[in-house]
């Protein structure tokens, strides 16, 4: 068993980072690394990755079901009609992560994203790796990888916000664009299938 993997109450070999916390692990096993094409998808997911910036991803997951509700469930049209004062009732919404500039980006992205005159998913997924699997020997978890930069430059070239290498490299990891799964991981082989 790798370093980057280790043996759950249940008997399951998973990685370690979602540690004993059922959210965490309900969501590593069902939800991180699957495949995610749909428009309100992404954009959800473009949103709650900006949110997590500086924050632990498990601060993310247990305010999702608030941020859905908060910004229409992630309806791109919706959050892109959101007015000033609904960012000053979102800054008083205890549900959601209370950042200014971060509820800004997620109603400006939306609106950009209407304005592309195209949908989001094949601009994100075009910058897929080539391989979608990275190898089990020397594996190691990245922070940026080539194809993270170039996606986080197209995107700030477009006016986005909150879309820099490291948040979006760990929107490819959950959207399934790439497998990192460590070595040993259940997951791992699974999403191969």
């Amino acid at each position: 068993m790798s370093e980057f993997v280790t043996e759950y109450s249940d008997g399951q070999k998973r990685c370690r980072w979602p540690k004993q916390d059922q959210i965490y692990i309900d969501y590593h096993d069902t939800e991180w690394g699957v495949k995610l094409e749909g428009e309100n998808e992404l954009f959800e997911q473009l949103a709650l990755e900006a949110f997590q910036a500086g924050l632990s991803w498990i601060t993310i997951l247990k305010r999702r079901q608030g941020f859905r509700k908060a910004f229409h469930n992630f309806n791109i049209r919706k959050v892109a009609k959101m007015t000033e004062k609904d960012i000053e009732r979102l800054m008083q919404n205890e549900d959601i992560i209370r950042n200014r500039a971060k509820i800004n980006a997620t109603i400006n992205n939306a609106r950009l994203i209407l304005d592309l005159g195209q949908p989001l998913s094949p601009l994100i997924w075009s910058h897929a790796p080539k391989r979608a699997m990275g190898p089990t020997s020397g594996f190691e978890f990245k922070a940026t990888t080539p194809e993270s930069i170039a996606l986080s430059k197209t995107l700030r070239s477009l006016g986005f916000s909150f879309v820099g290498p490291t948040t979006m490299y760990a929107m490819m990891q959950s959207i399934g664009m790439v497998n990192d799964h460590a070595p040993g991981c259940f997951r791992r082989n699974e999403l191969c299938q």
